[in-house]
């Protein structure tokens, strides 16, 4: 039997006007999008690396919490860092949202719009 999938989203969920959901759950199993340093309306917040990663990582977190995780349920992280000399920092910042063991991880640099330093995409595991 197929496990049924479900698209969570409440007020606090980041939109984007881009045709893809935040957030779809299949089984235990949770698939987040891209998250980026934007507003609840979706509009880009431009910022420092930092910023933009700090809020970023919150965004992800708002779109766990839709599905009944947290930041210590995930598995796996895509990172875009649109700059490579901002790779340090974002190994620095990293550690700060992400403990041992740490979830499995890709990061690509050289990738992202002028309009956005970082982005985020993760695969969690649903308690219960």
């Amino acid at each position: 039997m197929n496990p049924k999938v479900t698209f969570p989203i409440n007020p606090d969920t980041p939109v984007s006007h881009l045709p893809f959901s935040p957030v779809a759950r299949v089984g235990d199993l949770v698939f987040v999008s891209g998250q980026a340093s934007v507003d609840a309306t979706g509009k880009i917040i431009s910022d420092t690396f930092e910023g933009e990663f700090r809020r970023s990582v919150e965004n992800l977190r708002k779109v766990l919490q839709t599905a009944g995780c947290d930041l210590n349920d995930v598995i796996q992280t895509r990172n875009y860092v649109r700059d490579a000399e901002e790779v340090p920092l974002y190994n620095q910042l990293y550690r700060e949202y992400f403990t041992a063991p740490f979830p499995t991880r890709t990061t690509i640099t050289n990738c992202l719009p002028a309009a956005l330093r970082y982005e985020i995409e993760c695969i969690a595991v649903a308690r219960g």
